[in-house]
């Protein structure tokens, strides 16, 4: 359900969900027989040719959104290319899936060479920590499109996986443990309220509040953390790959919106929002826009940016496999409706 604040912000999220369940509908007749799973997933999988269905190819695509409005007025980009990356990459791997390759578009209103070497930067460099390939992009001009000085970013990441490792939440069971992974922040969701926000308040980004360590523009510039270093050891390793049911990239519309969308029927998941550490700019936000607890964990990712629900037995194997720290027990998995019930 679309948050009323979120709304107000100009973001229509029931909109979007019934688009998308129409989409699925609508693409069945340009459905391969290759097709895994398609319209509606973090992830579109597909049948490599030549492997007789052993192995998926998987592919996504996802943008970084009106945090761009912030970089536009900091005149600072090179942190939104690691946005780009990150978004597509998290999204693909919590199919168990490793990151092949990326390709970006850039869409200018006036070609501005030092900007795009900024953002190419950022791209590079989120290549780099998720371990794939910058194969190709496009740049395109629009001078009637965009104004001068701002820009469109998307990306594109396709991966590989073997289908006996696919990670899909099937074997997700009532007592299994539900892990959190820090996020770095407010990620690249949600922006359009935080601008909302900022502009009612009359906060500026120069400034420094307390308890935050830099300006308010360098927090909400702060770059999507990028979650496949922390997850491969555990992907690549038979006993995790066995332990880790379901894994969920906490996005747009938080973990209510996001965890349901990797259980199956009959399962829900029952959520300590005091099992983990805030970082401060969320309770900036909701002083700020007076803003109520439920409405921020219905936008905002709140501390965790990706989640991982795993065999009980195997939860302290798990913890320490994923490095320990910033990592939390948040929660299980119990009977219910596909949804989550906070403690």
């Amino acid at each position: 359900m679309t948050s009323r604040l979120y709304a107000r912000a100009g973001v229509d999220q029931d909109a979007v969900d019934g688009f998308v369940e129409w989409l699925a509908q609508a693409t069945r007749p340009v459905r391969r027989s290759g097709v895994v799973a398609g319209v509606g997933g973090f992830a579109g999988l597909y049948e490599l040719p030549g492997t007789r269905g052993r192995t998926l190819l998987v592919g996504c695509t996802d943008g970084v959104g009106t945090k761009l409005k912030l970089a536009f007025e900091l005149g600072r980009h090179d942190t939104v290319g690691i946005d780009l990356v990150a978004m597509n990459v998290n999204d693909l791997i919590t199919t168990g899936a490793r990151p092949l390759f990326f390709l970006d578009y850039l869409a200018v209103g006036k070609f501005d060479p030092g900007v795009a070497k900024e953002v190419l930067e950022g791209v590079i460099a989120g290549c780099r920590e998720s371990g794939c390939a910058l194969l190709g992009g496009e740049t395109a001009q629009l001078p009637d499109f965009y104004a001068p000085g701002e820009y469109d970013l998307a990306g594109f990441a396709v991966g590989v996986v073997d289908r006996a490792h696919v990670i899909d939440g099937s074997r997700v069971r009532p007592g299994d443990s539900i892990l959190g992974l820090a996020s770095s922040g407010v990620h690249s969701n949600g922006y359009s309220l935080v601008r909302k926000v900022l502009a009612e308040s009359g906060r500026r980004l120069g400034e420094r509040p307390a308890p935050l360590r830099g300006t308010l523009g360098e927090e909400l510039l702060r770059p999507t953390r990028i979650y496949e270093r922390t997850l491969r050891p555990v992907l690549d390793s038979p006993r995790g790959r066995k332990a880790v049911k379901a894994l969920a990239h906490v996005t747009g519309s938080g973990i209510p919106g996001n965890l349901p969308r990797v259980l199956p029927e009959g399962v829900s998941a029952r959520i300590d929002r005091r099992a983990w550490p805030r970082p401060p700019i969320f309770a900036l936000i909701a002083e700020w826009g007076r803003i109520g607890e439920d409405e921020m964990f219905d936008v905002f990712n709140m501390g965790v940016g990706m989640i991982a629900v795993v065999e009980r037995r195997e939860e302290a194997n798990a913890v320490r496999a994923l490095g320990r720290r910033g990592v939390y027990r948040i929660g299980e998995i119990v009977e219910g409706r596909r949804e989550v019930l906070w403690a």
